[in-house]
């Protein structure tokens, strides 16, 4: 009778457990959903985007002056004008860009939740499995000689046989389960990993384009100090800003994991960019000068620390092997407050990129391998990637969408909170191409 009383206490547990189980079940189908939920109410969101929305139509009415007065005449006023609809659309971008922030936050809080309730949930199966199969090698484990010793009947023999196809068929299902919540995991740690790569990104470019502020508000006050709003003593300005061609030849060009070269060199190595891929010699300087102001953490990360493992790592420690570097001595970015770094050079390409457009750049350039450190191979692995994403084109709208996208890929790249970096890029290039033509002129 022993073994009788056991089975029926085991039907009770095994009940209970599968009870709990299909109760656990139950709510991994609806609690991340409502976390996600309760971390921004819909009202809230509804709200926010409102709020985007207007800040969005005012920054595009600014660009479309600032586009307008492009086309004009230099002159003070033109200047000033622009001046003024830049230092208007940045502090409308700053402001939207600041809601995306808060947005973002929001979405990060959300997926960590559900998260953390997936891997409880992962938790809780495993304990349930542990369960079962207990009872398994427990109804597994009778002898034949304890069978004979209690005579058991053969209609409980059968019974047991049940039990133990149902104890069977409930750890298919939890194995089954355990796989789907594993899986939902991974997907939810992707979408966090996006989002945080989003974020970090918004906060490079808000904290740069604050510094621009500053400098503008500073550049249309000396401006309007200077002049005492007189044009002829404006036209006596510019033509002391003028630079020689010889000037601009020797002033120094910075780069991010690399020494400066001089400028002629920089645009000698443009150049031949533009010549293998129809990307502009000065939206290729723009680029890789943006990337400098970007990339304040370069060459102080180390690759043990800084990158991801395997994906970035492995390739790293190839391309160093290849060109006969230590890697240990090779300049890479930092991580920030969260994530990974390790971007390389000039460039500012991690590793794992890299690998995949270095036959290219040896094809255009004819080093073999490769050198993300070297301005002459940096200087193609841009225009490469903007190339592909569509700077060929040569217009202006073309080459702010693929600056974006050379940032924040094709996904986030329409999106208005990197419209700034686009514009950064574009400005840069404006700088470039004036000196280009005092040099072409001369």
């Amino acid at each position: 009778m022993r073994l009788r009383r056991y089975n029926l206490f085991f039907i009770c547990t095994l009940s209970l457990t599968l009870g709990l189980f299909l109760d656990a079940l139950t709510t991994s189908l609806w609690l991340p959903q409502q976390l996600e939920a309760a971390s921004l109410t819909p009202e809230q969101r509804v709200q926010l985007q409102s709020q985007l929305d207007g800040l969005e139509k005012e920054i595009d009415a600014q660009q479309s002056i600032l586009d307008a007065k492009r086309t004009e005449r230099v002159s003070l006023e033109r200047d000033v004008s622009i001046l003024t609809a830049q230092i208007t659309q940045a502090k409308l971008s700053i402001r939207a860009r600041d809601l995306t922030i808060q947005g973002l936050a929001a979405d990060i809080k959300a997926k960590e939740n559900t998260i953390d309730v997936l891997s409880d949930k992962i938790d809780q199966e495993k304990t349930y499995v542990a369960e079962l199969l207990n009872r398994e090698a427990e109804i597994y484990s009778a002898s034949p000689i304890e069978i004979y010793l209690t005579r058991r009947s053969l209609s409980s023999l059968f019974e047991d046989a049940d039990q133990y196809g149902a104890i069977r068929e409930a750890l298919r299902t939890s194995y089954t389960k355990i796989g789907e919540d594993r899986k939902a995991t991974q997907v939810a740690r992707d979408a966090l990993q996006d989002k945080k790569d989003e974020q970090a990104q918004l906060l490079s470019i808000q904290k740069l384009q604050q510094k621009r502020l500053v400098e503008q508000e500073a550049e249309k006050k000396k401006i309007l100090a200077v002049t005492k709003g007189v044009e002829s003593a404006y036209q006596n300005v510019l033509k002391e800003k003028t630079q020689s061609a010889n000037a601009i030849r020797a002033q120094l060009f910075q780069l991010q994991g690399s020494a400066a070269i001089p400028f002629g060199k920089a645009l000698e190595y443009a150049k031949a960019v533009e010549k293998k891929t129809g990307v502009r010699a000065a939206f290729i300087l723009g680029i890789i000068t943006t990337e400098s102001n970007l990339g304040q953490n370069v060459g102080k990360g180390n690759w043990r620390v800084d990158m991801k493992a395997p994906r970035d790592t492995v390739p790293f420690l190839e391309i160093c092997k290849e060109l006969g570097l230590d890697p240990d001595k090779m300049p890479v970015s930092a991580k920030q407050w969260y994530g990974y770094g390790g971007a390389m050079g000039p460039a500012q390409f991690i590793p794992s990129t890299w690998v995949l457009f270095k036959d290219r750049i040896s094809a255009a350039t004819g080093n073999k391998p490769p050198n993300p450190w070297d301005p002459e191979d940096a200087f193609m692995a841009s225009g490469l990637l903007l190339k592909d994403n569509g700077a060929a084109k040569g217009t202006r709208a073309a080459e702010r969408l693929a600056a974006t996208r050379y940032l924040a890929g094709w996904v986030n790249a329409t999106k208005p909170a990197y419209a700034f970096y686009g514009n950064e890029v574009l400005a840069y290039a404006d700088k470039y191409q004036a000196q280009i033509n005092i040099l072409g002129a001369n």
